[in-house]
């Protein structure tokens, strides 16, 4: 088995709806892509960090947000397919809003990145009725979008938790 998927159909590597939509090609890992985006999202969301603190980071997670929607869209339609586990820019988005809320150590980052993938992939309710129910590049988008509102949840009710709240 080949360590990269080939692109569905008459789709390129080169167009800037695979490059979005693949964040960069990191969904295109044939094991786990959703695992590979998650990841490749953490080396921007630090320099953005860096850059700017959680404000910019957040910023930048909603116009991933929409970017992904347009180009997660797209790339379905023109792959033919409703969900394309290539398609990871839904996961950087949720990571970035993710990292907002979570220490800025390397504990921190680690413990939201095993939260959001846990409820990605369990997907407990309501993020399994945004994964079945929502369509088109808004529905790719917004499974992961609830799956990390309980990863942020979480982080909330640790504090809450620590604070004697």
């Amino acid at each position: 088995m080949a360590f990269f998927k080939p692109l569905p159909g008459a789709l390129r590597f080169s167009d800037p709806i695979v490059l979005i939509s693949t964040w960069l090609g990191s969904g295109l890992v044939a094991r786990a892509p959703g695992t590979w985006g998650t990841l490749a999202a953490l080396p921007f969301a630090y320099g953005i960090m860096l850059a700017g603190g959680a404000d910019l980071l957040k910023l930048a997670a909603i116009a991933v947000f929409f970017a992904g929607v347009w180009a997660a869209g797209k790339y379905a339609v023109d792959s033919g397919l409703d969900d394309p586990s290539e398609v990871v820019i839904d996961e950087v988005a949720a990571m970035w809003l993710v990292l907002v809320y979570a220490p800025f150590t390397l504990t921190g980052w680690i413990i939201a990145f095993g939260l959001f993938r846990f409820f990605d992939i369990v997907k407990p309710w309501p993020v399994s009725l945004a994964d079945q129910k929502l369509v088109g590049g808004f529905g790719i988008m917004a499974d992961d979008i609830v799956a990390a509102l309980y990863a942020i949840l979480v982080f909330f009710l640790y504090r809450a938790f620590i604070s004697g709240a």
